[in-house]
């Protein structure tokens, strides 16, 4: 599948998950959406259905894999290619203690012909393209050098598209959330990658939190697109500005309300035809009324009653709230 990947939402382990996924594509058609990472060794020994199935309105969705044996990564890619998913990503940037026990995410970067196998591995089963996500460097890697032999190591298996964050990951003495914020980010150092190697397409991702933030960096004509995640988890009404500034599409953009009511709408058929609470499907959701009158309270409805709530009725009473409101406070501006 051919898309445009100038934008796309960042994976997040226990966040972007199909609800949360399905959740951003009624704000953004054209937005690439990334699964959370999953362990090539879960999908292959563990509840594949469970962690594999999507919603079809999510597409253009990459299946973001975890894992350092080729044969393995192989396999669950193969399964990923026939559930329908739009490409292969590994990630080789995530630096958490439970991922480097299992010798994958950020660690990789130190064993660059190894991530050459697993890509190669995953080349001769399936058919869709296979992206790497990666940092700067890890640890006391040089930068210019690590960076440059890894890229050009793994590129040589075909690999053309790579999201780069540009912190180092420092894995030992840092937790995955200080390694979000302190390393400091380096923009030139993947933009000197871009100009280095213009025969592939290197996406920026780390410290970048609005659309116009991702756009000036795209006009520089250092990157071939940006990743946002956090922020766009946080605050996900900016992704609709996406289509028209980024993509170019006329497009009518949605009310909060809108969304909202197609999320109730979408809770009804999953309650009736999966397990799951309610909960687990408006927990995604609790940031598209913020910054406006009422915030708090919608925040706060969902939270405590979405619990206990059998259908989408807790939302459209929650928006209906959240609505009147606004238009009051409005109406009293005026």
């Amino acid at each position: 599948m051919i898309f445009d990947d100038r934008f796309s939402v960042a994976p997040m382990m226990e966040w972007t998950d199909l609800h949360c996924r399905y959740f951003f594509r009624l704000i953004s058609k054209y937005t690439v959406l990334y699964t959370e990472m999953i362990t090539a060794d879960a999908i292959i020994f563990g509840p594949r259905q469970k962690l594999l199935t999507f919603n079809r309105e999510e597409l253009p969705c990459v299946l973001q894999l975890g894992g350092s044996n080729p044969q393995n990564l192989a396999k669950a890619a193969k399964y990923g290619e026939n559930y329908g998913y739009s490409q292969i990503n590994l990630n080789i940037g995530c630096p958490s203690n439970r991922v480097q026990n299992g010798s994958f995410g950020a660690c990789l970067m130190k064993e660059p012909y190894l991530v050459a196998d697993c890509v190669k591995s995953i080349q001769d089963k399936c058919q869709i393209p296979v992206t790497i996500k990666c940092r700067i460097g890890v640890d006391q890697m040089d930068e210019e050098k690590g960076l440059d032999d890894f890229v050009d190591i793994v590129s040589e298996e075909s690999v053309n598209i790579f999201i780069i964050h540009a912190r180092k990951a420092i894995l030992n003495g840092l937790s995955p959330k200080q390694n979000r914020e302190i390393p400091p980010l380096n923009y030139n150092r993947v933009a000197s990658l871009k100009k280095r190697r213009p025969d592939l397409k290197i996406i920026i991702n780390g410290g970048i939190n609005s659309i116009s933030d991702g756009l000036a960096l795209l006009q520089k004509d250092d990157f071939d697109g940006f990743m946002i995640g956090r922020e766009a988890y946080k605050n996900p009404y900016i992704l609709t500005s996406v289509d028209k500034d980024i993509f170019s599409k006329k497009k009518k953009t949605k009310t909060r309300y809108e969304i909202a009511m197609q999320m109730a709408d979408y809770i009804d058929n999953f309650i009736k035809h999966e397990e799951g609470g309610v909960h687990s499907i408006t927990r995604h959701i609790l940031g598209l009324y913020n910054s406006l009158p009422g915030a708090k309270y919608w925040r706060q409805e969902l939270s405590e009653n979405a619990r206990f709530s059998k259908n989408g009725d807790i939302l459209r009473f929650a928006t209906e709230n959240i609505e009147k409101f606004i238009n009051k406070k409005k109406s009293v501006l005026v």
